[in-house]
């Protein structure tokens, strides 16, 4: 393998190919600041452009815009908590209460670091494990991703919301806009109500932009048309000599960098789990470890490197699948597989063996693509906090445009424009009463592959308690009831004690 490496090493390490790697990345970065943009429809667009090119330098290119766009959509979260695609939602908790504490480089440096350590982890475990992890994953039926999902849609439940069951009100919410369209066991239409352009059911695009950008923009604008001038929260002025993220500071978040590393790379061995799942439990998992799980959402830099890590893990550990047996774990490795196919080279059991050379120049592109990642991003930090300089009427208006082109590029649908408005509001909405908008995200997102796969289960098992019986279910499945234990019951009840005990204290204050 070392042997192979270095000869992948030799045909990638070409002036060539840095070129295009570095271009991907930059690519990959101003398409990831683009809300609703991403890497998906850089992809898109950009994927024809690579027929001429050689098969090597191709994929590197595509690899490159992948990984940038990752770490890009942190930029608006942490500057504008207007997150640049779903799985950077996490980043704005801690990364836009840090921007204006008047740490906005602080914030994006550890973004950029977490998110080149996660890149660098999964690529590592996937040059280890592309082929034998490929039979662990197989043994993934569908009885085991009905059990993640449920342990995932728990899991965000619990940790996003007040209370877990407004977080699983607003989850059950999700899932019931994502059976709008057809369904696609039966082929009949659920819920269009004769309207052509729900046919294939709420867009992703609209509903993520709206909810999770668009709400934020209306939110701000409504704190600052009913609070007080003298009274509104502002950002502290910008410090440069505050800027510097410490080795101290970093080394602290080393245990999570590796925790949340994993984590996605893990999710992302597991086709179509996605990437904002890992980012969420990479998120819980660090808060859970956290001696001071009370900070996290108050401009932490743990919740920053825990997400970050978590979803450009998932980069790497997608091909996993991919390379091995030709099922793509996203649509970013679905559009790798269209790249691959574009060359004549047909992703499965037997492309290790017959384009060896070609696969292990593409793992070297790919940890070629991480110090490219490194020093691109860093250089233009400095370049994105001169935004925060612009007085934010006009930030804020350039979101809105933004957020319309990030809809109306891809589908050339006003309904969707209309659709994205219409999030936004119930977005608004939810943020003033309490309801989770992760939560109904997350429940949107997973929604289809819960009701395939549970449906499925319904009918290959005929068994209730097959989640208890299956292996490589149960885990999940005891994770899933520990969670609505703690979430539902015992925190609750710790909470009402200490309520009770500060009610105590508080009247025996009164009468001395």
């Amino acid at each position: 393998m070392v042997e192979q490496l270095i000869e992948g090493f030799v045909a990638a390490f070409t002036l060539w190919n840095l070129l295009f790697i570095t271009l991907g990345v930059a690519i990959g970065i101003l398409f990831g600041v683009m809300p609703g943009v991403g890497g998906i429809t850089a992809l898109t667009l950009l994927i024809p452009v690579t027929f001429y090119m050689e098969p090597i330098t191709a994929i590197a290119f595509l690899i490159g815009i992948t990984k940038g766009s990752t770490s890009g959509g942190a930029i608006p979260a942490i500057l504008l908590n207007a997150p640049g695609s779903s799985e950077n939602v996490a980043t704005a908790r801690d990364g836009y209460p840090l921007a204006q504490k008047g740490k906005p480089e602080k914030a994006m440096r550890m973004a950029l670091y977490s998110s080149v350590t996660g890149d660098f982890a999964s690529d590592v475990v996937l040059i280890l494990l592309a082929a034998p992890f490929a039979a662990i994953a197989l043994k993934f039926g569908p009885a085991e991703i009905t059990a993640v999902g449920l342990l995932a849609f728990t899991l965000i439940a619990g940790l996003s919301s007040d209370t877990l069951a407004k977080g699983l009100l607003a989850a059950a919410f999700g899932v019931f806009l994502s059976t709008v369209g057809l369904d696609r066991a039966e082929g009949t239409q659920r819920m269009t109500f004769g309207v052509i352009d729900l046919y294939d059911g709420i867009s992703l695009n609209a509903l993520a932009i709206g909810l999770l950008a668009l709400s934020s923009v209306f939110s701000q604008l409504f704190d600052s048309w009913r609070t007080p001038a003298d009274q509104l929260i502002k950002p502290k002025p910008y410090n440069k000599a505050d800027q510097n993220l410490t080795w101290a500071e970093f080394r602290a978040c080393i245990p999570t960098l590796f925790r949340s590393a994993y984590i996605g790379t893990f999710v992302g061995m597991l086709p179509g789990l996605g990437v904002t799942l890992a980012a969420f439990l990479g998120y819980g998992a660090a808060k859970r470890a956290s001696k001071e799980p009370e900070e996290f959402g108050k401009g932490k830099l743990e919740g920053i490197a825990a997400t970050e890590a978590a979803n450009s893990a998932v980069t790497g550990a997608n091909l996993i699948p991919t390379i091995a047996l030709g099922i793509p774990g996203n649509i970013a490795a679905a559009l790798l597989i269209g790249a691959f196919l574009i060359h004549g080279v047909t992703p499965g059991p037997f492309m290790m063996q017959q384009h060896g050379a070609l696969i292990y120049g593409i793992f070297a592109s790919m940890l070629m693509a991480n110090a490219v990642h490194l020093i691109v991003g860093r250089a233009g930090i400095p370049i994105w906090v001169l935004s925060l300089r612009v007085p934010k009427p006009i930030i804020l208006s350039c979101v809105v445009v933004l957020c319309v082109v990030g809809v109306y590029v891809p589908s050339s649908s006003f309904f969707e424009i209309g659709l994205m408005f219409a999030f936004a509001l119930l977005g608004f909405f939810m943020r003033k009463t309490g309801y989770s908008l992760v939560c109904l995200f997350i429940g949107f997102l997973l929604g289809p592959l819960l009701e395939h796969s549970l449906r499925q289960t319904i009918i290959l098992y005929d068994n209730a308690f097959v989640l208890f019986t299956r292996p490589f279910a149960l885990p999940f499945t005891l994770l899933t009831l520990f969670f609505i234990w703690r979430f539902g019951i015992y925190h609750p009840a710790r909470r009402r004690k200490e309520r009770a005990a500060e009610a105590d204290l508080n009247s025996r204050d009164i009468k001395k």
